[in-house]
């Protein structure tokens, strides 16, 4: 039973770690454009496929695919949010958040159905060489969970040095705490949402061809993680990017975890467990004071 537990526990880890992507880039736009936007799913699978063209197709090495899924995820996200969400986005009436985040379930879905349009419902895997798991104490690794593990907390590093560095980052951050403040400041709204958006979406399609590279590509991949990737949002603070990955972290824990006593069906009821436990006893999310004074 605790070789059980320890070999969950460090599923949970690995797989929250990838997780952690989308959840950053959902929570990311959620910060500056102050909604749930849902067609990070798409991006999900967007990124998988993306991913796997590079490297099957261009057969380039892991890194330049990342960097390719990373930048056409981004470019995506960006011609789609100014083509279906800008508009209802800037709607001048009292629900028009909520309307932007129907439509961007509407725009995932229209997104994913492109691509089994153009690749087919048919699964695919990544051609990479095949290794064997290792041993540590109980536990078995994957070395290809271990690759994503550096790959992830490499983007999350590079993430967090942007934010805190960079002159475009401190104006995200500016726009995120105080739009109207940020404007008068000389900081361009439009251009600062649009870059938000950018890295959002193309850190979640760099999520997907991590999944994509530890399991398969398949056209319904971003919706079977969406609920995994909103839960992790909501328990860090759906504004809260340090959040974020703690959040996903958890649930990828709780998912797996659950597996002991349950069947691998009813696992993606267990965000929706932990949702409602979070919305119940911190409805704000586990970092949402650290957030305001920050």
């Amino acid at each position: 039973m605790i070789a059980e537990l320890a070999q969950m526990l460090s599923s949970g880890i690995l797989t929250g770690a990838v997780l952690a992507l989308p959840a950053i880039g959902l929570s990311l736009i959620f910060s500056v454009l102050r909604f749930v936007n849902f067609s990070v799913g798409a991006q999900i699978t967007l990124g998988a496929f993306l991913g796997y063209a590079a490297t099957s197709v261009l057969h380039c090495p892991l890194p330049v695919a990342l960097g390719i899924t990373f930048v056409g995820c981004g470019c995506i996200g960006v011609v789609s949010d100014r083509i279906a969400l800008q508009r209802i986005r800037a709607a001048r009436r009292p629900d028009a958040r909520l309307m932007t985040a129907i439509a961007s379930i509407a725009l995932s879905v229209v997104l994913e159905n492109a691509v089994r349009f153009v690749s087919g419902n048919e699964m695919r895997s990544f051609d990479v060489p095949i290794a064997r798991d290792f041993a540590v104490g109980p536990v078995l690794v994957s070395p290809q969970q271990l690759q994503n593990l550096g790959m992830a907390l490499l983007t999350v590093c590079a993430l967090s040095a942007f934010f805190l560095l960079t002159r475009t980052g401190k104006a995200m951050r500016a726009v995120a705490d105080n739009p109207d403040l940020a404007k008068l400041k000389g900081i361009s709204v439009v251009r600062t949402t649009a870059t938000a958006v950018f890295i959002g979406m193309g850190v979640a399609g760099m999520g997907g061809m991590m999944l994509g590279l530890d399991t398969s590509v398949d056209p319904q991949m971003g919706a079977a993680a969406l609920l995994t990737v909103f839960a992790a949002s909501v328990v860090g603070g759906l504004s809260s990017i340090p959040g974020a990955v703690v959040g996903a972290v958890i649930v990828g824990i709780a998912e797996q975890v659950s597996l002991l006593v349950v069947a691998p069906s009813y696992k993606s009821g267990v965000a929706f467990l932990v949702i409602l436990v979070v919305l119940l006893v911190r409805p704000e999310g586990l970092f949402a004071r650290r957030e305001r004074r920050s």
